[in-house]
C-alpha cells in the first residue's frame, strides 16, 4: 500500500483539520447538537454485559468520522483484517502469519497457515494446560516432598511477564486464596532475590517462559533458580516436578532438566506481546481456574466477532484507531493517557506500553522507506483516583494535548461501606471527563471572588479529548479479555493506516547485541574496544567503583 500521506483522503483531513480541528469547541458542539452522545458513543455486547464507548468528547464532527473511516477504506484496513484473519504472512519482515486470534477462537472458525488448520495444535496446548492446572490447583500434583504447591514463581520478560502480571492482578478477585503469585523478569539480582526469599522449595512451582528458552534475562533468572532449589533441597529436589517450560524448544527445555512432558507449547505465528493467550498464560490458569480462563478467551474472541465483521463506520476499535491517527498527525498530539478507574487495573497502562510503543514504534513502511508522518504515540497512566494527583494537572492546565481513555466498571467486586467507595470514584471518572473538555472561563473564576492577579491562573482551557469506556458489570474475565483485544485491534488500525509492520521488534535487539558483548567486557581489563568515549569511560569507572 502507498504511504498515508499520499491518500485522496489525507489531504482533505488536513484541509478539514485546517478549517474544523482547529477551530472545534466541544462545548459549542455538544449545545448544537443535543444528539451527540447517541450518534457518537458506541456499545459492544457480550452474553450480557454491556461495554460503552463514548467517543462524543473528542474533537471531531460527523464529517471528520466520515473523513476518517474514508481514510481507513483508503489504506486497506479491512483487506489488512482479513488477511490476518486467513492466517496470511502480514509480518511481512518475519514472514509469518499474525494468528493470535487463533488462540482464543471458542467458535470453531477455520483458521489455517500455509494451509494447514492450527486449531487441533491450539486446543490440545489448552487442554494440557486445563489438566495441569487442575492437577496442581486441586492438589493432585504435589512436590518432591508431597506438599500442594501453592507458591507460583514465573519467570520471563516481555510479553512472557508483562501479561500474565497483568491479567492475574485484573482478576486478583478469581483468584486462588491459598495461592501466591511472583513474577520475575528483571535481570537485576534483587528481582530473582526478592521472589526466593519469600518462597519454600518444597511449595514453588516454576514457569520458565521463553518461546526458544534462549532469551538472556530469562534463562539466567531461570539457571539461578534451579541453583537456590538444589541448594535449598541439599540436591534432593526433583525438577520435573517443580519445573515447567512454556516454551517451544524442546532440546534446550530438556537440556535445562525440563521433562518434555511438562512444556507448553506455541507456533510461531504468536508474537510476545499477544503471548497472554497462549501456554504463556499458564499463571493465569493455575490462579483463576480454567473456567474462568476460557471466559476470558471467549471476551476477547467477542471483540474479534465484532472486529472482524462490524462495518468500518461501526466498528469500535477501528473507530479508536482512527481517532489515535487523527490526534498523532494532524494535532501534533505525541503521548495517550489509559487511566483506569480500577485498583485491580493498576498493570494495565504498563501493559498497553509494550503493545502500542512496540507494535507501532516504527519509521518505515512496507516499501522499505521512512514515514512521512508521526507514528506510535508514547502510552501512559495510572490507576485513578491515584493519578489525579500526580500528572492531571498537566491534563488540565499544560501546553500539550494528551488524548485519554477513561475507564470504569459499573459495579465493584468490593462494594464497601455501603459502595460509598464505588460512587466516589465514580463521580471522579465522569467529573475529570466533564472538565477536561467544559474547563473554566476567566468570568467563572472571577464571579468566585478570585484576586486579578489570579485569575489567569485559575482558568481551564477545556476542550480536551477523552474517550469514556464504562463496563455495564464487574470487570471479570470475559469483560478483561474484551478490552484488550480492544487495544490490540485499535493498534492493528493505527498500523494499518500508517503502512508499517506492527508485528516485529527489531529495535529491541540492537541493545541486546551491544550488551552481550559489553557483558564479556567486564571481566576483561581495559575499557573495551570500539565503543565511544562516554561509554568507554563509565565502563572502566564501573569496573573502579565495583572493585573498591
Amino acid at each position: 500500500m502507498p504511504q498515508a500521506v499520499s491518500l485522496p483522503t489525507w489531504a482533505a483531513l488536513e484541509e478539514h483539520y485546517k478549517t474544523v480541528g482547529k477551530t472545534f469547541v466541544l462545548k459549542e458542539a455538544f449545545a448544537a447538537d443535543p444528539s451527540r452522545f447517541e450518534k457518537l458513543s458506541k456499545t459492544f455486547r457480550n452474553n450480557g454485559t454491556d461495554i460503552l464507548f463514548d467517543f462524543s468528547k473528542n474533537l471531531v464532527t460527523e464529517e471528520t468520522i466520515n473523513l476518517l473511516v474514508k481514510l481507513a477504506e483508503d489504506a486497506g484496513v479491512e483487506k489488512k483484517r482479513d488477511a490476518m484473519f486467513a492466517g496470511e504472512k502480514i509480518n511481512f519482515t518475519e514472514k509469518r502469519a499474525v494468528y493470535h486470534p487463533a488462540l482464543r477462537n471458542v467458535s470453531g472458525w477455520e483458521m489455517k497457515v500455509d494451509g494447514q488448520d492450527v486449531m487441533g495444535g491450539v486446543n490440545a496446548v489448552l487442554q494440557h494446560m486445563k489438566v495441569f492446572s487442575e492437577q496442581v490447583r486441586s492438589g493432585e500434583w504435589k512436590g518432591f516432598t508431597g506438599k500442594k504447591l501453592t507458591n507460583i514463581i514465573n519467570i520471563g520478560i516481555g510479553g512472557s511477564d508483562l501479561g500474565p502480571v497483568m491479567v492475574t492482578e485484573a482478576l486478583k478477585h478469581y483468584g486462588a486464596k491459598d495461592m501466591t503469585l511472583h513474577f520475575v523478569s528483571n535481570i537485576d539480582g534483587t528481582h530473582i532475590a526478592e521472589a526466593l526469599a519469600k518462597s519454600d522449595p518444597e511449595t514453588t512451582l516454576f514457569l520458565i517462559a521463553s518461546k526458544t528458552f534462549t532469551t538472556a534475562e530469562t534463562i539466567t533468572n531461570a539457571n539461578t533458580a534451579k541453583s537456590w532449589f538444589f541448594e535449598k533441597t541439599g540436591g534432593k529436589g526433583e525438577i520435573a516436578k517443580h519445573f515447567v517450560a512454556l516454551s517451544t524448544n524442546e532440546a534446550e527445555v530438556t537440556k535445562f532438566g525440563i521433562d518434555s512432558k511438562n512444556m507448553f507449547g506455541f507456533a510461531d505465528w504468536v508474537g510476545g506481546r499477544y503471548s497472554v493467550w497462549s501456554a504463556i498464560g499458564l499463571s493465569v490458569v493455575l490462579y483463576v481456574g480454567y473456567d474462568n480462563f476460557y471466559k476470558f478467551l471467549s471476551g476477547a474472541h467477542a471483540m474479534d466477532k465484532h472486529f472482524r465483521e462490524t462495518p468500518l463506520k461501526d466498528n469500535i476499535p477501528v473507530l479508536a484507531g482512527l481517532l489515535s491517527v487523527w490526534y498523532s498527525d494532524f494535532f501534533a498530539a505525541q503521548t495517550h493517557l489509559v487511566a483506569p478507574f480500577d485498583q485491580y487495573l493498576h498493570r494495565f497502562p504498563a501493559y498497553l506500553q509494550q503493545l502500542f510503543m512496540e507494535s507501532n514504534g516504527k519509521t518505515i513502511t512496507s516499501d522499505g522507506s521512512p514515514a512521512k508522518y508521526t507514528t506510535g504515540a508514547v502510552i501512559f497512566g495510572e490507576p485513578c483516583t491515584n493519578a489525579q494527583h500526580s500528572f492531571f494537572q498537566l491534563l488540565h492546565q499544560g501546553t500539550k494535548l494528551i488524548p485519554t481513555d477513561f475507564i470504569l466498571a459499573a459495579k465493584s467486586h468490593n462494594p464497601v461501606s455501603n459502595n460509598l467507595h464505588h460512587k466516589m470514584l465514580a463521580s471522579n471518572y465522569f467529573a475529570q471527563a466533564e472538565a477536561l473538555m467544559i474547563g473554566k472561563t476567566p468570568e467563572q473564576v472571577k464571579s468566585e471572588g478570585t484576586p486579578d492577579e489570579l485569575v489567569p491562573h485559575k482558568v481551564f482551557l477545556g476542550n480536551r479529548p477523552t474517550t469514556s469506556i464504562l463496563v455495564g458489570g464487574v470487570i471479570g474475565p470475559e469483560e478483561l479479555g474484551a478490552l484488550i483485544a480492544y487495544y490490540e485491534h485499535v493498534t492493528f488500525t493505527e498500523g494499518a493506516v500508517w503502512d508499517i509492520n506492527s508485528f516485529d521488534q527489531w529495535g529491541v535487539e540492537l541493545g541486546k547485541v551491544l550488551a552481550t558483548k559489553i557483558l564479556k567486557e567486564l571481566d576483561e581489563p581495559g575499557n573495551g574496544e570500539g565503543h565511544d568515549v562516554s561509554t568507554g569511560s563509565l565502563i572502566g569507572a564501573f569496573k573502579k567503583f565495583a572493585s573498591s
